[in-house]
């Protein structure tokens, strides 16, 4: 498959993971007559990756977020010289979507600027938990995360259903982590809405770049040695 062509799916993909998730909770979720609640947001996150897995898969492996590409890199599954144009895109794909919710949210009477789900810690976390906290919360949640798509991609593993167990696997990762950081996991979904916020969000998104690169090569190195058979 040409280079563009991953590269534009992985794009869409992630603006449809951020509109689909950040939408949730911003257009749905923050509304008490229709409110959908951390289950809702959890699931909504869950199912763009799900739905997007089956969509382009096949294309581009369906990365959208710049911790699952290094993940795979480091894990020999994904090869170094895509690294730089996948992130690119999916970065863009995140600001894009971020956009589009804003100019939609605004749109409604009384609007007052919302946060656009952007992640933070301290005072701005949703549980008010320290950047300690938030550090160490993102870099495990990552760890798993992938070590959850290394293994129901590996060759060895049932066929056809990685991305199911990849959407309730990151299903299950915001109804433990959004009290802590509003669950990133992923630099671009963080990125794109907290261009949009500025202030405070900018100042906390290096948290949101470095705990889940490093959890996601922990879990490339650890994979690679945990599914080694000689």
């Amino acid at each position: 498959m040409p280079l563009s062509n991953r590269v534009f799916a992985e794009f869409l993909g992630t603006f449809w993971l951020v509109f689909g998730g950040c939408g949730s909770a911003v257009l749905a979720a923050a509304f008490p007559d229709v409110g959908i609640g951390l289950a809702g947001v959890s699931l909504a996150f869950g199912l763009t990756v799900l739905t997007m897995a089956y969509a382009i898969g096949h294309i581009s492996g369906c990365h959208l977020n710049p911790a699952v590409s290094v993940g795979l890199y480091v894990g020999g599954r994904f090869s170094g010289r895509d690294l730089l144009p996948y992130i690119v895109a999916q970065v863009l794909g995140a600001i894009a979507a971020a956009a589009l919710l804003h100019v939609i949210a605004s749109g409604q009477a009384g609007f007052v600027s919302t946060t656009l789900a952007a992640n933070g810690y301290g005072e701005h976390s949703p549980g008010h938990f320290s950047a300690n906290a938030g550090l160490i919360m993102e870099v495990v949640m990552t760890f798993m995360f992938l070590m959850i798509i290394l293994g129901a991609t590996d060759k060895r593993a049932p066929a056809g259903f990685a991305p199911i167990a990849i959407g309730l696997g990151l299903t299950l990762i915001h109804l433990i982590s959004i009290p802590v950081t509003n669950t990133s996991v992923n630099p671009a979904r963080s990125t794109g809405p907290a261009l949009l916020v500025g202030g405070w969000a900018l100042q906390q998104l290096w948290l949101f770049w470095i705990a889940p690169i490093v959890g996601a090569i922990l879990a490339g190195v650890s994979y690679r040695c945990l599914s080694r058979e000689d």
